[in-house]
Formats: structure tokens, sequence, C-alpha cells
């Protein structure tokens, strides 16, 4: 187990998942639910599951294309939802 690969990991996505509208959908349903550890427990496996499709199709993906081509592809689309975020905002 690399736990340098954990902690790097473990912050870029926790940083990235400050104010995300993940992060503000399980506050409005622990301001309206009132098992709070029910909420805290279903969102916690929300992520978990797609952590595991991500993880997945990462690995499937860096298999059978070049690193360059999906370093690239994941450049592009943040652009693209970050013009999105903009123009809708």
């Amino acid at each position: 187990m690399e736990y340098k690969v954990i902690g790097s990991v473990f912050t870029m996505i926790f940083l990235a998942e400050l104010g995300d509208k993940t992060q503000l959908a399980t506050f409005a349903c622990a301001a309206y639910e009132r098992s709070k550890l029910s909420v805290f427990i279903g969102s916690s496996l929300a992520l978990v599951l797609a952590s595991l499709i991500a993880t997945l199709l990462g690995g499937f993906l860096a298999q059978h294309v070049p690193q360059s081509y999906i370093s690239r592809g994941a450049g592009v689309l943040f652009i693209i939802m970050g013009a999105v975020y903009i123009y809708k905002g």
C-alpha cells in the first residue's frame, strides 16, 4: 500500500469536494432529514460508489488509451465545464 498516494489523492479529492454541488446536496438533505447519520451513510456510500466507478474506469482507460490522451481529454473537459459554469453563472 502506498501511503504517499493515499495522502495525495485524499488531499486532492477533499479539496475538490469542498463547496462542490455534492456537498451542497448533502448539506440540504441534512437540513431536511431528522436522521443525520442516515444522510451521512447515504452520501458516503454514494461517494464511495462514484469513486469505485471512476477508479475502475480510469484503470481500464489506462490500459487502452495513451496517458497523454487521457490528460488532454481531462483538461478539455475541465475547460468546457468551467466555461459552462461561467456562462450559466
